[in-house]
């Protein structure tokens, strides 16, 4: 940490990443934190600029508080049973109240969607007085806006977004266009606050009491209904279903799209410069989430993103890296410039702020096998793959062909340039091998002695090269002596048996080298530097593929332990950010979808492990 920046990143204005809950419609989200406040919310879509955004800048972010106007003794923050709606209660000497956060999903794939953020406020003991303050900052703070009352409430007014306000108290509008209210709610009593997306010219709803019991019920039975479809039944139910709702929120339903985090710019390091944007689908995360929802039985999600990803399935353009983007928009522009917002401060004074992604034009050879992994997993267990997209595929294996050994920026996206990276040329394999079982399997066309001759090819490569006689481990790239938990996906993905010796004995030196407690960094990168300035923690995702490994080399013991210890390390909700930090602290964008897909996996194969 730079000296200069010792003092903010203790910030108190800044809530820690994990002191929040996630709610959602399947078109945005937003996080609100356990002091009331929803800090983080970008309209009409996840990758739309943000409305609230203080837990980018307190002061010019923006932010929606409802709490206590007192001192508060304690409060709790939970999700109602089986649902993504979420229950935030203040305990206090006067009363107990609760607010009740959602955003109404009524029915699937439903084409009149009415985008609308509820914040309901319950007394449940005594009499409490209560604030809110609503104070939008439209287009990341960029967008002044002008405030218009008329009989059913307040609109928002700014150059693309309007947002319409209904309450059952009255609010009061400041000179900075900021909405303030008090009341008083007693035991018994109910107050309702709805935000909408609105369009130009549109009028703000008018909204009774009555009215927020009805769309509590309804959004309620529309996520019971959803996760009733699981088939996990196993020991870990609560963990596995709960990651199983946050990647539902993380799904764009209009276009099947999943997408890898709903923030953007939560620093991988507190003060540091380790702030991405992760609001758009990486296939590699989006591929791997596939592979959970199926082992789910979440088939129509799976059917969903299929269809959006086959889309992609296009011979590349001129000057274009490949046929396939590491990244795209919810709507499959793979065009994603990054830019820095340099009017905002960033989480406790990490900058730059960064909005976009500048990896969407690296090269990342890993996600051909990720997506061919994914698409071969469909044809086993979904509704399989049509002619069409297999011609498409067919034409996707010809580039990779052709281009396969070379350097690139690999799974990690390093900044310090291209390197000949053993999980690139590992997922390499799996492309092959996949489309030659997808063959057989269905009887399609395809030039398989052509792909056997390059997956044997990639496979005594990898031995050769990316084994290190000295660590007696697989590397992170060729001819070094670098450990990397990717690696630990070996035997998950069939290249190896896991108890294979050359396995094995990379698995204990990772548990020697990357593994504290059951927590796993990705790499060291004071061996590997990756270009950036800074730390980061550990990366949860590979905490349960050391989980998953373990599992795989019958450790079943160590395994078992490894992954109730790394649960203790979610928040109080059974979310996770990116990263953990060395003091146990959530870091990077929250939460992220690759973690919650690593702990199904991990949890699934572990259970049926031990029977």
């Amino acid at each position: 940490m730079r000296p200069d920046d010792a003092e903010r990143t203790d910030d108190s204005r800044y809530p820690p990443i994990a002191d929040h809950g996630l709610i959602g419609d399947l078109r945005t989200a937003a996080l609100v934190g356990t002091d009331g406040t929803v800090s983080w919310f970008c309209c009409p879509r996840f990758d739309s600029p943000s409305v609230f955004g203080s837990l980018l800048d307190a002061e010019r972010g923006g932010y929606w508080r409802i709490s206590p106007d007192c001192r508060v003794a304690g409060t709790q923050q939970f999700y109602f049973p089986d649902t993504n709606v979420l229950i935030t209660r203040f305990l206090t000497e006067e009363g107990m109240v609760e607010v009740h956060d959602f955003m109404p999903v009524l029915r699937e794939r439903d084409p009149d969607h009415h985008q609308r953020l509820v914040r309901r406020v319950l007394g449940l003991r005594g009499s409490m007085r209560m604030r809110v303050t609503l104070a939008p900052r439209l287009d990341y703070g960029r967008d002044p806006h002008e405030v218009r009352r008329d009989r059913d409430g307040l609109c928002f007014v700014g150059r693309d977004t309007v947002l319409g306000v209904g309450a059952t108290v009255d609010l009061d509008v400041d000179r900075n266009g900021d909405a303030h209210g008090e009341f008083v709610v007693s035991a018994g009593e109910t107050e309702l606050f709805v935000l909408e997306a609105l369009e130009s010219g549109q009028r703000a709803n008018h909204h009774h009491a009555e009215d927020a019991e009805e769309l509590f019920r309804r959004t309620v039975d529309f996520w019971r209904g959803w996760l009733a479809r699981s088939t996990y039944r196993g020991r870990w139910r609560e963990k596995v279903h709960r990651s199983a709702l946050t990647l539902k929120l993380l799904t764009h339903e209009p276009s099947g799209a999943v997408i890898a985090s709903p923030t953007a710019s939560l620093p991988e390091d507190l003060g540091g410069e380790r702030n991405w944007d992760y609001r758009y689908v990486w296939m590699r995360d989006a591929a791997f989430s596939l592979y959970a929802l199926l082992r789910l039985g979440f088939t129509s999600e799976a059917d969903a993103f299929m269809e959006w990803l086959t889309r992609r399935f296009r011979r590349p353009r001129e000057g274009q890296a490949g046929p396939l983007r590491v990244m795209y928009s919810i709507d499959g522009d793979p065009e994603l410039p990054e830019r820095t917002l340099d009017h905002l401060e960033g989480y406790r004074g990490a900058r730059p702020v960064r909005i976009g992604n500048d990896a969407s034009d690296q090269l990342q050879l890993d996600i051909y096998g990720e997506i061919i992994d994914s698409v071969y997993l469909y044809n086993k267990y979904g509704t399989g793959i049509s002619y069409d997209s297999w011609q498409d595929l067919i034409g996707v294996l010809d580039w990779l062909g052709e281009h396969w050994d070379q350097p690139d920026e690999s799974i990690w996206e390093v900044r310090s340039g291209p390197r000949d990276h053993t999980f690139s040329r590992l997922m390499t394999w799996v492309a092959f091998e996949r489309m030659i079982r997808m063959a057989r399997q269905r009887g399609l066309p395809g030039p398989l002695d052509s792909w056997m001759r390059t997956r044997d090819r990639v496979y005594r490569q990898i031995m050769e090269r990316g084994w290190s006689e000295r660590r007696q481990a697989f590397v992170q790239n060729y001819d070094d002596d670098v450990l990397d938990s990717s690696l630990l996906l070996m035997p998950m993905v069939k290249f190896c048996s896991p108890t294979d010796p050359r396995f094995l004995s990379t698995l204990d030196a990772i548990r020697e080298g990357l593994v504290v407690d059951s927590l796993v960094f990705r790499y060291d990168p004071e061996q590997a530097p990756d270009g950036l300035w800074g730390s980061e923690g550990t990366f949860s995702i590979c905490s349960f593929w050391y989980v998953e490994a373990l599992t795989r080399a019958g450790r079943l013991s160590e395994a078992r332990v490894a992954l109730e210890k790394t649960f203790t390390y979610a928040n109080h909700l059974g979310l996770y950010a990116e990263q953990i930090g060395l003091t146990g602290e959530q870091l990077g964008n929250f939460p992220q979808a690759f973690t919650h897909l690593a702990l199904i996996s991990a949890a699934v194969n572990l259970d049926r492990a031990m029977g």
